[in-house]
This record gives C-alpha cells, sequence and structure tokens, in this order.
C-alpha cells in the first residue's frame, strides 16, 4: 500500500531538471575566483525573510535559482516573489529552477504576496514568474492580479515586473502594461549566438521586440533587461546586445557572471574580472543607458529598491538637461 508519506517522498526524490538527467557532467575546469565568493545566509533577518514567505505559502526566484545575494538581500528584507508556481516548462541550460508540467494556478496568491508585502514593509518589490507555455495567456492575467493587490494593500509601494516573453501569447503583453507597473523588466540572458545552446525554448528577436513594444504602449514605463557573461559571448557581441537594446529604448542594463549550478547544466566557459565588468558599463553608459548594474555578482533583481531611485533620478536629470 502505498501512503501519503510514501508519495511525499517520491514527489521530493524527482530530479529538479529530468531533461537533464542523461547528460554528460559539464566541467569547465575553471577555479572559482575569490571576487565570486559569498558569506552564507545565518543572520536574524535572513531567517525572518524566510519565515515570512514561509507562513505565506510564497516561492522567491532567490531561493529557487539559487541567488547569491541571497543573504544579503534577505537579511534586508529584500525578496524577489516568483508567482504561477515553482515549475517551469522550459528547459534553460543555465537555469536552476525545477521543469516540467507545472500544477494549477493559486487563485490566493496574489493577495499572500500582497500581505507579506506589506508585512515586509517593502517600498519596492520584484514580481517575477516561471514560464508558464501551458496557459492561454502565459500567465498575463495573474501578473495583473498580483499587481493590483499589492497596490490595493501597500498604495506607496512601487512595483517591478520580471516576466516571461509571453511566446505566441497575443495580447498578453498588453494586459501586463495596462496595469501599469513601474518597471518592467524581461531578461535577454545571453547574446543572440547563444539562443540554441542556452536559452532554447526562446527567441533573441521576439524579446527585444517584447521590450520596444513596451515603450509603444507606454513610453513612460521604465524598462529594463539583464545578461549572464562567461557562457562563450565575445566582447562585441555583448556591445551590439547594448545596441540593439538601446534601439528597443529599454532604459537599464545589468550584467552579471554566469555561475554553473548543478554539472548537468552549461559550464562557465569564463569567469569574467571585475576590471571587465567595469569597462562593460562605461560602454553601456556611453550608449544611452539611463541605469547600468555590472558586476560579477550582479542580478537583476539585486538592489532593486535603490536602483530604481537612481533610475528615476536620471530621467529626471536627463529631461531637465533637455529643457
Amino acid at each position: 500500500m502505498v501512503t501519503v508519506v510514501d508519495t511525499v517522498k517520491s514527489e521530493k526524490s524527482k530530479p529538479r531538471h529530468p531533461e537533464k538527467a542523461h547528460r554528460p557532467d559539464q566541467d569547465s575546469g575553471l577555479k572559482k575566483p575569490d571576487w565570486i565568493r559569498v558569506r552564507a545566509p545565518v543572520s536574524k533577518g535572513f531567517h525572518e525573510t524566510n519565515r515570512i514567505v514561509q507562513s505565506h505559502n510564497l516561492v522567491t526566484v532567490c531561493g529557487e535559482a539559487g541567488c547569491p545575494n541571497i543573504g544579503e538581500c534577505w537579511d534586508k528584507k529584500h525578496a524577489s516573489f516568483m508567482i504561477l508556481g515553482e515549475i517551469c516548462t522550459r528547459a534553460c541550460a543555465f537555469c536552476n529552477v525545477t521543469t516540467g508540467m507545472p500544477t494549477g494556478v493559486d487563485s490566493e496568491e496574489p493577495v499572500n504576496v500582497a500581505k507579506a508585502v506589506k508585512t515586509m514593509g517593502l517600498n519596492h518589490v520584484v514580481i517575477t514568474s516561471v514560464d508558464r507555455d501551458d496557459l492561454p495567456d502565459g500567465g498575463a492575467r495573474h501578473f495583473v492580479d498580483v499587481i493590483n493587490a499589492i497596490r490595493e494593500h501597500s498604495p506607496g509601494t512601487t512595483v517591478e515586473v520580471l516576466t516571461p516573453d509571453f511566446l505566441r501569447k497575443d495580447g498578453a503583453l498588453e494586459m501586463v502594461v495596462a496595469a501599469r507597473p513601474d518597471v518592467f523588466n524581461h531578461n535577454l540572458e545571453t547574446v543572440a549566438s547563444n539562443y540554441l545552446t542556452v536559452r532554447p525554448g526562446a527567441r533573441y528577436f521576439h524579446s527585444m521586440r517584447l521590450l520596444q513594444r513596451v515603450k509603444e504602449l507606454d513610453p513612460t514605463m521604465f524598462t529594463k533587461s539583464g545578461i549572464m557573461v562567461g557562457l562563450g559571448e565575445t566582447r562585441n557581441e555583448v556591445l551590439q546586445l547594448m545596441d540593439d537594446l538601446r534601439t528597443a529604448d529599454v532604459d537599464f542594463l545589468t550584467i552579471g557572471q554566469y555561475l554553473q549550478p548543478t554539472k548537468k547544466h552549461h559550464k562557465v566557459m569564463a569567469y569574467v574580472t571585475p576590471d571587465e565588468f567595469t569597462s562593460y558599463e562605461t560602454a553601456a553608459y556611453a550608449k544611452g543607458f539611463l541605469m547600468v548594474s555590472a558586476s560579477p555578482l550582479t542580478r537583476s533583481s539585486h538592489h532593486a529598491g535603490e536602483d530604481f531611485d537612481k533610475l528615476r533620478a536620471a530621467r529626471a536629470k536627463k529631461l531637465a538637461a533637455a529643457e
């Protein structure tokens, strides 16, 4: 007889990435440099944030994606909430989020997220999600419900969304933009030449067009995108990506070091030095981005609240100079 305990054990024993299980280990042989190392999360603030997240039955991208900054951010009660479940329908070669067939959408999640945001006293919150190719709208309506619930419970909190690409989901993007998040983020993740191996379920020019379309729908909305380096890209490819983003009028670019979640994931091709990150930041500002964050440990939601304040100040300064 199969008991409930046996079922739970079976579920927990399932691999997070069954589609990668047959692959040979990917090992570049590169030693992780000192500038990548971070302290383990042990602070009182970290455990308090974890308690709030767990008590509201929520998922964070911080935990699911294995973010190296989780100790720092959670200590300050900063968290990026991942909605629409914890199982993704894509199988990107870089990502640690569980892949497979998702469960149903939790109708209580918008209110639970809003309550957690209020409990944590967040001035700025990031809402992201897994890809939900199984849903007719890709989860767009759920994004809207979460945004509205946060604004109802915490009217002064600014909302940043980090969305999937809504590939072949007509009207989904327009629905989210109409909810007027303060920042619309969609990460390109890597340069165009890497898409077939690193992000095979996505399309580079579709993602670029998505960001461009946001500005067409609402020219005042801040747009943002991020990439990882160390995946075999060349410097010229990164510079071309910057040009493409500026053509789409994207305001904010983040660049961080790719870190391999497991040996079954894409291997690290290079550890980019802090000086190289500084060079990328200089180049990006020269191309006209309002805000750039480029460092080995930069992630798209890292310091999102502080960066949003800087982003608004940069736009105000630019508008004042134009006048």
